[in-house]
């Protein structure tokens, strides 16, 4: 399928490796030129050579800004990033690691200011950076990469789940504001369990704390996986691919949930 966004121009970030590198592939394959960011210069300097490597003949373009997105010094070094748009990206993926687990009753007020900023006021002003000229362009495709936890809260995920709900509320109001009408769309993106570094680091945590092997904890969480297994990034990258596509056009304002099955219930 032809996803009708060749020549684009996407910003991408949390880029330099897992779900977010398989968002910036996907649309790379697709002709897609891209700005990815992550705030480790040498690893998001590999996934760019990788990148580079994976356009083929389309001619996209791909740019890497290392910054810390969630700052305004961040934010402004990508929109100004030399060879880019600046600020009139086509597409946008919002991504930012999550904040730490551990319980409520430990979180100071830092804590909290720090998961709202990075997981929820970052995205909105990404979104107020690049949403207005893309409503003039009449065409925009914004998604923001969450968590199946959203859906399903976590207990020890508190931080992640306030943080990342806020900003679900928030893409309800705006994704339905008059934008709707100029071409633009905003959707969110909940990964379950996918195979990447940062779940190998939790695997391996709960290993060493329970005592058991990490092929018994991937085991049993796979057990737990209707599909029976760990997605991988490229098959999550399609999807936000797909959302970012001419073909998405209808849809906005919605949580796709990507977990194998993992979630139980019928809405």
């Amino acid at each position: 399928m032809d996803l009708g966004i060749a020549g684009k121009w996407a910003l991408v970030c949390g880029a330099s490796k897992g779900l977010g590198y398989g968002c910036a592939k996907a649309l790379v394959r697709e002709g897609v030129s891209v700005v990815i960011n992550a705030r480790d210069a040498q690893a998001l300097g590999d996934a760019a050579r990788r990148l580079g490597a994976d356009r083929g003949a389309s001619g996209a373009k791909v740019i890497a800004v290392a910054a810390d997105i969630t700052t305004r010094e961040g934010r402004d070094a990508v929109l100004a990033a030399p060879g880019g748009p600046g600020r009139d990206f086509d597409i946008l993926v919002t991504n930012a690691g999550g904040p730490p687990t551990g319980d409520f009753r430990d979180w100071d007020r830092d804590a909290w200011i720090r998961a709202v900023d990075a997981n929820m006021l970052t995205p909105i002003e990404l979104i107020k950076a690049t949403v207005d000229g893309m409503a003039l362009r009449g065409f925009g495709r914004i998604v923001n990469i969450t968590s199946s936890a959203v859906k399903a809260p976590i207990d020890i995920l508190g931080l992640s789940n306030g943080a990342r709900s806020g900003l679900t509320g928030f893409v309800a109001g705006v994704s339905r504001s008059p934008i709707a009408a100029r071409g633009v769309t905003i959707n969110n993106l909940l990964p379950g369990k996918f195979d990447t570094d940062r779940l190998a680091s939790t695997v391996a945590a709960t290993a060493s704390k329970s005592g058991r092997s990490v092929e018994d904890v991937r085991r049993a969480h796979q057990a737990q996986i209707p599909a029976g297994r760990y997605g991988t990034a490229e098959e999550f990258g399609a999807i936000c691919a797909f959302l970012c596509s001419v073909h998405a056009g209808y849809m906005t304002g919605q949580n796709v949930l990507a977990d194998g099955g993992a979630y139980p219930g019928t809405f």
